[in-house]
C-alpha cells in the first residue's frame, strides 16, 4: 500500500474514533461548546487566560458545563454554589487529583499536591500532624514567623531607600521558615546556594503560568516530543529534588530517632517504623516529592502575594495610610506586630483578605477528579473524570463582593468597620483538598506585611494612578507584573 494512502487512512481512523468517544461520553456529561476531533475546545479558550473564557461560556451553558481539554474532558464549576456543593457537600466524591501532565512527569504519582487514593490520604495526615507537631498553629511557630519578619526588615533596610526589585527577598522571608521546619535551617539572604534556589523555584512558576504549558498539560505528547519551557521546567526540578535528595542523605547520618529536629527526620523515623509493610507509601521518593511539595507551595504562593501586596499597597495609598494608622495605634513603633493584634486590627486584617481576593492566585484551583461514579445535578459524572472549580467565579462574585474588580479592603468591613467573614473567602480552596499550610500562610502573610508597614513608606518610581495591577499570566498562577520601589525607613 502506498504510504501516503496509509497515512490518510489511519488518520481518518484516528478522527472516526475520536468523534465517537467524544459522541458516547457527550451524552452522558454536562452541556457544553462542540469539541472539534482531537483539540477540542482549546480554539474556544484563551489560554493567557483560561479563568475569563470559563466565565463567558458559563453564560452559554450555567454553572456545571464540560469542555474538552484536548481529547479529554473536563466538567467546569463556575459559581460559589456549584463549588460548594461539590467540594464541601460531596467532598470525598471531588476529593480526586486530576491530569497535569508537565507536573505529573516530576511527581510520578508522590507527594501531597499531585498524589491520590490512600498514598494522598496517608501523606497528607502525616504531614499535617508534622506541620502541627513543629508548631503550625501554635505561638512557637509565630515566634519563627516573627523573628523572620525582623530579618526581612533589617534586610530591606540594607537597601538604603535605593530603588530594588523586591521578589527575592519577598521569596527569601517565607523560604526561610519552610526551609526550617523541613531542613531545620536559615540561610542568609544573600546565601548564594538558597537565592539559586528562590530562582529555580521563581522560573518554575512562570514557566507553569505560561500559555506554552497550558498547551503541553492539554496535549501531553509534546512533552516528551518538542522543545520548550517545559523542559527548563523539568530541569530546574532535577535541580531542586537533588538538593532535597542531598539533605535527606545528611539527615540519615545524623538521625536520633529520639529527638527529630524537622521534617525529613519525621518522615524517615515513619519509614524505618515501616520497613516491613510492602504496602507502606512512606518511601524516599514520595520523601522527597512530599518535601518538594511544601518547600514550594510553602515559598511561592506566600511570596507572590506579598509582592502584589506591595503593588496594590503603592497603588492605593490611602489604604497604605490607613493600615499604618492602624499599626500605629495598636502595635506602635517598638514591639513586633504578633497574631493578637489581629483581632484589634479590622482594617488591616480587610486589607490581607483583599489582597488574597482581588489578585485571584489560582483562578481555576488545581484540578479535582472523581474518585466514584456521582449524580451531580442531575449529571451523571464517570470516575476519573477531570473537574475545573473556578475560584475566580467565587471570589469575583459581584453579589457577595459589589466592585469585584476593583481593589476594596471594605469587601471585608461591615457598616460599624468591624471585620466581616466572607463563606466566598477561598484562596486556600475548600473541602477535603484545601490548602495544607493554608495557617501558616495566613500567619505569614499578616506578620510580614504589618512589620514592612511599620518600619517602612512605599514609594512608587512611577504615579500610582500609572501602575499597572493586571496579572501578567493567569493560566496556572496569577503573576504580578514586574516592579521596583523605595522602602523609606520611618
Amino acid at each position: 500500500m502506498d504510504p501516503t494512502v496509509a497515512l490518510v487512512l489511519c488518520l481518518s481512523c484516528l478522527l472516526l474514533l475520536s468523534l465517537w468517544r467524544q459522541r458516547s461520553e457527550r451524552e452522558k456529561l454536562p452541556p457544553g461548546p462542540t469539541p472539534l476531533p482531537i483539540i477540542g475546545n482549546i480554539l474556544q479558550l484563551d489560554i493567557k487566560d483560561i479563568s475569563k473564557s470559563l466565565a463567558n461560556l458559563s453564560k452559554a451553558y450555567g454553572p456545571v458545563f464540560t469542555v474538552y481539554l484536548g481529547m479529554k474532558p473536563a466538567v467546569v464549576l463556575h459559581g460559589y454554589e456549584a463549588v460548594k456543593e461539590a467540594l464541601i457537600d460531596h467532598g470525598e466524591e471531588f476529593s480526586g487529583r486530576g491530569s497535569a501532565p508537565v507536573i505529573e512527569r516530576v511527581t510520578r504519582g508522590h507527594g501531597i499536591a499531585f498524589s491520590n487514593g490512600n498514598r494522598w490520604k496517608e501523606t497528607r495526615r502525616f504531614s499535617l500532624m508534622t506541620l502541627r507537631n513543629f508548631g503550625m498553629g501554635k505561638r512557637s511557630l509565630e515566634e519563627r514567623v516573627q523573628e523572620e519578619a525582623r530579618c526581612l526588615v533589617e534586610e530591606l533596610r540594607k537597601t538604603k531607600a535605593s530603588t530594588c526589585d523586591p521578589t527575592f527577598m519577598l521569596s527569601c522571608a517565607p523560604g526561610n521558615v519552610i526551609c526550617s521546619i523541613i531542613f531545620q535551617n536559615r540561610f542568609d539572604y544573600r546565601d548564594q546556594n538558597f537565592l539559586n534556589l528562590m530562582e529555580k523555584l521563581n522560573e518554575n512558576i512562570r514557566i507553569l503560568s505560561s500559555p506554552w504549558v497550558q498547551i503541553c498539560n492539554n496535549f501531553p505528547a509534546v512533552i516528551d516530543h518538542f522543545p520548550g519551557s517545559h523542559n527548563k521546567f523539568l530541569k530546574n526540578v532535577a535541580f531542586l529534588k537533588s538538593y532535597i535528595l542531598e539533605k535527606v542523605k545528611e539527615h540519615q547520618e545524623s538521625l536520633d530517632v529520639n529527638n527529630p529536629r524537622d521534617f525529613i527526620d519525621c518522615f524517615l523515623i515513619k519509614m524505618e517504623q515501616e520497613k516491613h509493610n510492602q504496602q507502606s507509601e512512606f518511601t524516599f521518593e514520595n520523601l522527597v516529592v512530599s518535601a518538594l511539595d511544601l518547600f514550594g507551595a510553602g515559598i511561592e504562593t506566600t511570596s507572590i502575594t506579598l509582592r502584589y501586596a506591595l503593588l496594590l499597597l503603592l497603588k492605593h495609598p490611602e489604604v497604605t495610610a490607613k493600615v499604618q494608622e492602624e499599626i500605629n495605634h495598636v502595635v506602635g513603633r517598638y514591639r513586633s506586630p504578633c497574631m493578637q493584634d489581629r483581632s484589634r486590627m479590622p482594617y488591616t486584617d480587610a486589607m490581607v483578605h483583599e489582597v488574597q481576593r482581588y489578585i485571584n492566585l489560582l483562578p481555576n484551583n488545581l484540578p479535582h477528579a472523581i474518585t466514584h461514579d456521582i449524580k451531580f445535578r442531575n449529571y451523571l459524572i464517570p470516575k476519573g473524570t477531570t473537574v475545573l472549580t473556578s475560584l475566580t467565579s467565587v471570589l469575583h462574585d459581584c453579589k457577595e463582593f459589589p466592585k469585584p474588580e476593583t481593589f476594596d479592603p471594605s469587601h471585608f468591613l461591615d457598616d460599624s468597620g468591624n471585620f466581616k467573614k466572607s463563606d466566598h473567602f477561598m484562596p486556600f480552596s475548600t473541602g477535603k483538598r484545601m490548602c495544607a499550610g493554608e495557617g501558616l500562610a495566613r500567619m505569614e502573610l499578616f506578620l510580614f506585611l504589618t512589620s514592612i508597614l511599620q518600619n517602612f513608606n512605599l514609594k512608587s518610581l512611577v504615579d500610582p494612578k500609572n501602575i499597572d495591577t493586571t496579572s501578567v499570566f493567569n493560566g496556572f498562577i496569577s503573576l504580578p507584573p514586574f516592579y521596583q520601589l523605595c522602602f523609606i525607613p520611618l
